[in-house]
């Protein structure tokens, strides 16, 4: 039965695979064969050799040819079967509907069949019984493989996790069966903990940079109590950049209020804190009548002060300005008759009298400025203003906060202008302000501010516009750059579409851009 060509393996290969009756009958040909002197094959196994024998030979993609994707009809009614956690797969060669072992795998996503174990997920009253698979649950996290396949193995059911959202558990583990991260603003923190508690590192990043993209003075204060528990050290340092920078928005948020004594102590003695203290001392009293209401206690005066404890020596009421101690902080109530005295004394006496409070101002925060021109200029024609607008547009390498710009003034002496100052991001209103300046004749910029600090993210064009308002001709810059460094900070500037009034990067209004950073 040896061939020159091998195909006596063939014949073998063949051989074996067919079913026992047709290889006895075989078998028993085979002997006879023998036995009267032929080396003739088994006539099945010839025929099997000869037709082999023919044709070239086959790739794996010719003997196994590709299936038909299934239909989206049917691929959505299995992810639908998933969401809603259904015992059954009606197809029993589900298998096939799949070409990759990710996709396979993503069936089994909250799916009863195969389950070898099972979750009841969420505080008591508001569980959720959530279907697993230990190998892949040991596969994605090592804390599964511990509690699956470790010394401390459990070998229960159903495991009770109370500290952990359904939404969240079921979100890490989309993440561990189908390699997908899905997350949203109501549950990104949620999931956070729970990527953080079973060890899941990527899903864990993937959460961070999602809330630092989120990131506002509305919600900064709660992130960065959130970030300290969770020991996330660079989205701390964001929320800070957010908080001293836009410190009256974030003071002023709903968000405020829901943080712990702990991070309340923190920002109120922040040096840097970039807000008024009547605005710190506002905010401090929402979050103590918060507090109250979550101590089931009423919300009266002392109890305000009760709950605020040693954090309400660390606003510092001496710094503020004399209107709003007399008409604020001194009709509170919240201060003592002995505090409220030594503070009006702290204003007006010369030898002053000792106090528990902070006396030093914050530092704040030092604006830095741009400067887009190497010089500047007048002539007797120009530089008019009769309602048109003064527009450049400008993108960083790193995220800032425009405070303000530095606008030209007269060039004919002394004059006053109105100014109309924006700044939009593709046609959207990010911050405006009206405001009033007064310029002295000379060549220097005087600043415009806006009411908060605009947060501006890099790699993104934004438009600055000015619209003045003043008789008198001004000084404008020439020998603009299109790329100026500021400290670590890389600004690039183009000219805009809204500009009708001149101002291009080569010359024009608009010569400082003030930020922090």
């Amino acid at each position: 039965m040896v061939d020159a060509k091998g195909r006596n393996m063939k014949c073998l290969t063949f051989f074996l695979m067919l079913p026992e009756s047709v290889k006895s009958k075989s078998s028993k040909s085979s002997k006879k064969g023998n036995a009267s002197g032929g080396s003739k094959l088994p006539p099945v196994c010839y025929e099997i050799i000869t037709l082999r024998s023919k044709k070239k030979k086959k790739m794996a993609a010719d003997i196994f040819p590709t299936k038909k994707p299934a239909s989206t009809t049917t691929v959505q009614q299995y992810q639908q079967q998933n969401l809603n956690n259904n015992n059954t797969i009606q197809n029993c060669n589900w298998q096939g509907l799949y070409s990759t072992i990710r996709e396979r795998n993503s069936v089994m996503f909250n799916n009863e069949l195969m389950a070898d174990v099972h979750f009841v997920v969420g505080q008591p009253g508001r569980t959720q019984r959530l279907p697993g698979h230990r190998y892949v649950l040991a596969v994605g996290s090592s804390v599964f493989h511990a509690m699956f396949y470790g010394e401390l193995a459990e070998n229960t059911d159903a495991i009770h996790i109370p500290d952990v959202e359904p939404a969240a558990f079921l979100a890490m583990l989309k993440y561990i069966y189908c390699d997908e991260i899905d997350l949203s603003a109501d549950t990104v923190l949620a999931t956070l903990y729970a990527a953080k508690k079973y060890i899941v590192p990527h899903l864990a990043r993937a959460c961070v940079n999602f809330l630092e993209t989120s990131l506002s003075a509305k919600n900064a204060c709660v992130l960065l109590s959130q970030s300290c528990l969770f020991e996330e050290p660079e989205l701390t340092q964001r929320c800070w950049e957010v908080i001293d920078t836009q410190a009256e928005l974030a003071l002023r948020s709903e968000g405020f209020c829901d943080i712990d004594a702990q991070t309340l102590e923190s920002i109120l003695q922040r040096e840097t804190l970039n807000a008024k203290e009547i605005v710190v001392f506002e905010a401090a009293l929402s979050w103590a009548e918060a507090e109250c209401q979550r101590q089931e206690l009423t919300s009266s005066t002392d109890n305000k002060r009760k709950v605020l404890g040693k954090a309400m020596f660390l606003i510092r009421i001496p710094t503020m300005d004399l209107d709003d101690f007399a008409n604020g902080a001194a009709q509170s109530g919240v201060l003592t008759l002995n505090e409220t005295n030594d503070i009006f004394l702290w204003y007006t006496a010369a030898k002053k009298p000792e106090m528990q409070f902070v006396s030093e101002a914050r530092t704040g925060l030092t604006p830095q400025r741009c400067h887009r021109f190497q010089s500047c200029a007048y002539r007797s024609n120009q530089w008019r203003y009769r309602g048109r607008c003064d527009s450049i547009q400008f993108a960083v390498d790193k995220r800032v906060f425009i405070a303000g710009f530095g606008l030209y003034g007269s060039s004919c002496g002394s004059a006053e202008y109105s100014a109309k100052i924006e700044l939009k991001r593709q046609g959207v209103l990010l911050g405006q302000n009206l405001s009033k300046y007064f310029s002295d004749g000379s060549s220097n910029t005087f600043p415009v501010w806006f009411e908060y600090p605009v947060q501006i993210e890099p790699d993104t064009f934004y438009t600055a516009s000015v619209v003045l308002d003043g008789n008198e001709l001004s000084y404008f810059g020439q020998e603009g750059m299109t790329e100026v460094q500021c400290g670590k900070v890389t600004y690039q500037f183009q000219c805009s579409s809204d500009s009708t009034n001149g101002t291009g990067v080569q010359g024009g209004q608009i010569p400082e851009l003030i930020f922090y950073a």
